[in-house]
Order: C-alpha cells, then sequence, then structure tokens
C-alpha cells in the first residue's frame, strides 16, 4: 500500500512504445499503414459476405461479424496510439480509459465467443452434413451472433467495475500504449488481492470455455477427417477450417500469454510485443488468411475485378 499526502490522479500519461522521437514517426507511418489496410480489408470482408449469394452461409455470416468486431477491437487502440505518437502530451483522462479498458476487453471477450461458434459451425458442417442446414438455420445464426455480443459486453463489467473501485493517488504513468488491467492494478495506492484474484479468475474463465470449446470441436473434426477414405476428401475437408484454426491458434496463443500466465515481474518491452501483435497486426492478417485459402472468397472478389 501506498502512504502519504497524495491527491487523487485526474488523468494517466501513456507512455507508449518508445520515446524516441524518430522511431515515433516511424511507428506512426507503420501503423497508420497497418490500421488503414485493416479497415479496409475487414470492411472487403464484410461487404462481400452480405452482397454474394455464394456466401450467403452460415460460415461467411459469423465471418463477417468476426471483421466487424475485428474493426472496432483495433479501433479502440490504434487512434490513440497514433495521436500519442505525434504527441508531446499523452495523457488520457481515468474516464476515457477505464471506456478503452472496457470496450477493448468486450470486443476481445466478443471475438473469443465468434471464434468458439465458428469452430461449432465447422464441427456441424464435418461431422453431420446432413443435418446442418437444419442445425444452422439463419434463425440459430442470428442468436447465436447475438449471445456472443451480449456475453461479450456483459462479461467486461465486473472486472472494470472491480478495478474502477480502486484509489488512484500517484504515480500517474502507464508504461504501455492502453489502458490495461495490469499495469492499472499496479498503479492502485491499495494493493487489493481479492481484486487481483478476481480479475485474473474472469480472464481465465472466458479463455478456458471458448478455447475448450474450440478444441473439443477441432478433436471431432480430426477425428471425422482421419475416417474420410479419399486423400483428396480429407483434404477438402480439412480446407474448410485451416483457415480458421490458424487464426484461433495465433489469437488464443497470444491472448492466453498475456492473460493466463503466474503473476510476477514480466519483461514489459515483450508484453507490448505481443499486444501489438494481436491487437494492430492480427486484424490486418485476418482476412487475408481467409481469403487465401477460401476459393469462394476468391471467386468473389473476381467477380467483382472482372465487373469494374
Amino acid at each position: 500500500m501506498r502512504r502519504g499526502n497524495q491527491t487523487e490522479v485526474k488523468e494517466f500519461i501513456l507512455l507508449g512504445l518508445s520515446s524516441n522521437q524518430r522511431v515515433q514517426a516511424a511507428l506512426f507511418i507503420l501503423f497508420l499503414v497497418v490500421y488503414t489496410l485493416t479497415l479496409v480489408g475487414n470492411t472487403i470482408t464484410i461487404m462481400l459476405a452480405w452482397s454474394d449469394p455464394r456466401l450467403h452461409k452460415p460460415m461467411y455470416f459469423f465471418l463477417s461479424n468476426f471483421s466487424f468486431v475485428e474493426i472496432w477491437y483495433t479501433t479502440t487502440t490504434v487512434p490513440k496510439m497514433l495521436s500519442d505518437l505525434l504527441s508531446k502530451s499523452k495523457t488520457i483522462s481515468i474516464t476515457g480509459c477505464f471506456l478503452q479498458f472496457y470496450f477493448f476487453f468486450s470486443l476481445g471477450t466478443t471475438e473469443c465467443f465468434i471464434l468458439a461458434i465458428m469452430g461449432y459451425d465447422r464441427y456441424l458442417a464435418i461431422c453431420h452434413p446432413l443435418r446442418y442446414n437444419m442445425l444452422m438455420s439463419s434463425k440459430i445464426c442470428s442468436c447465436l451472433a447475438a449471445t456472443c455480443w451480449i456475453i461479450g459486453f456483459l462479461w467486461s463489467i465486473m472486472p472494470v467495475i472491480l478495478i474502477r473501485q480502486l484509489p488512484f493517488c500517484g504515480p500517474n504513468e502507464i508504461n504501455h500504449f492502453l489502458c490495461d488491467p495490469g499495469p492499472l492494478l499496479e498503479l492502485s495506492c491499495l494493493r487489493d488481492y481479492a481484486t487481483e484474484v478476481t480479475c485474473s479468475v474472469w480472464s481465465s474463465l472466458t479463455l478456458l470455455g471458448t478455447f475448450s470449446s474450440t478444441f473439443i470441436s477441432y478433436a471431432f473434426i480430426i477425428k471425422t477427417i482421419i475416417r474420410i477414405p479419399s486423400a483428396s476428401g480429407r483434404r477438402k475437408a480439412f480446407s474448410t477450417c485451416a483457415s480458421h484454426l490458424t487464426v484461433v491458434i495465433t489469437f488464443f496463443g497470444c491472448v492466453m500469454y498475456m492473460y493466463m500466465r503466474p503473476s510476477g515481474n514480466h519483461p514489459i518491452d515483450v508484453d507490448k510485443a505481443v499486444i501489438v501483435f494481436y491487437t494492430v497486426v492480427t486484424p490486418l492478417l485476418n482476412p487475408i488468411i481467409y481469403t487465401l485459402r477460401n476459393k469462394e472468397v476468391l471467386n468473389a472478389v473476381k467477380k467483382i475485378v472482372l465487373r469494374l
């Protein structure tokens, strides 16, 4: 616990990725390009999924939801980071900080649930093809997608409320480019172990629950694919879920490293690099991964290009 005649903190200072001006200028250009391409790539994915009748399938419905989440997920952090790279004043109000914290985690949680639902969708398509259209009707798809969004935004309220109730009386510098629970807990004047444990368990339940669900779906998928007699049939079956599996491994690998590891001193530069990867780089890679490995999406893109 910190003691002394300290006043309540009104704002935080985000130290960002670097204090070197030349590095900041280079990072600004790099992240601006990446952010722009991310918005364009995910927007195109959504437009393709909704405009091309051949893509009016559950798989692409969930993919469009996933792309929509990615747009806002990266938007919760990148614009502020870009602004701080050009500004000498890198302040953020306490309200702004916790709003960023809430939306960042709400959208991240929603993404976890959508990835789990996409895994379940692939399980039904491969393991129960004859009943797939009935089990994944448009009504059921809409209900599942809505559930992901509702749970994502409700589930993240608890850790935000718990950390917001802690006293912040200085210092107010966050050695990060976003408001993350770890740095916020370190800045609190009161070391509240109950809050730390609750937030850790809360995050772990989200990650373990959604990842386990996805893992179980793929266990049944692999079991079914192995039983397919022809090699071409196995390749075709696996190709329908290879893109999703790639995204799952990348996203959950990074997030579980950050929020399911033992407490202690961790290299802050490594943490920043990992968070940059899954908040800035991954949202750009996802539409590329789904496009390059999906013939139906490629055909839809070719159709539009030929019209131009």
